[in-house]
């Protein structure tokens, strides 16, 4: 699916993407679940991330926090609060740092807690997304504190983009750790 510009791409990709993560958690095993990440024998797998997710609550926390980012970002700047996407002390160049902070803060949250987190802040931003026209999200330049983007990039970039990195991080790990070696996913 290629990466939506409209409004009506932005829900209907959303919402495939995460029936599709939560159809690819739900079938999960026992095992797949308890079992802890472990991309270390993939040297493809460099970046940051994947040496920071240990299991499935951290990737669903992850998803929440960025859910929470876009949504107060929007309402304090709805609200006349002008907020940058990613709060202080972060940047674009440090948001790595901002990641593990958010790994840090759920490490006593449960798998049951993230689970619900994540969907209730799913639910949380395509209500928001709702709320705004197509020309709201997609044209550049209609909100100052949108940085010259389209406001609905953020919104794909936290919602179908994102769920599609989670998918595949549980696709990894699920295939990493319990397809035999020489067999077929």
């Amino acid at each position: 699916m290629s990466r939506p510009t409209s409004k009506t791409d932005l829900l209907t990709a959303a919402a495939a993407n995460y029936e599709k993560l939560e159809a690819l958690i739900a079938g999960l095993t026992e095992e797949e679940l308890s079992a802890p990440f472990d991309f270390s024998g993939d040297v493809k797998k460099k970046e940051a991330h994947w040496k920071r997710d240990k299991n499935l609550r951290d990737v669903l926390i992850h998803l929440y926090e960025w859910h929470q980012l876009l949504l107060h970002w929007v309402r304090a700047n709805q609200g006349g609060d002008p907020q940058p996407f990613l709060p202080a002390p972060y940047n674009w160049k440090t948001y790595g740092q901002m990641n593990v902070e958010f790994w840090k803060k759920h490490q006593a949250t449960s798998l049951e807690d993230a689970k619900a987190l994540f969907q209730r802040s799913h639910a949380e931003v395509m209500e928001l997304a709702q709320t705004f026209s197509d020309e709201e999200l997609f044209s550049k330049g209609v909100y100052a504190w949108a940085g010259g983007n389209a406001l609905g990039s953020y919104f794909v970039s936290t919602t179908s983009s994102h769920y599609d990195w989670a998918m595949k991080k549980l696709k990894a790990h699920k295939k990493m750790r319990f397809v035999p070696k020489g067999g077929r996913s």
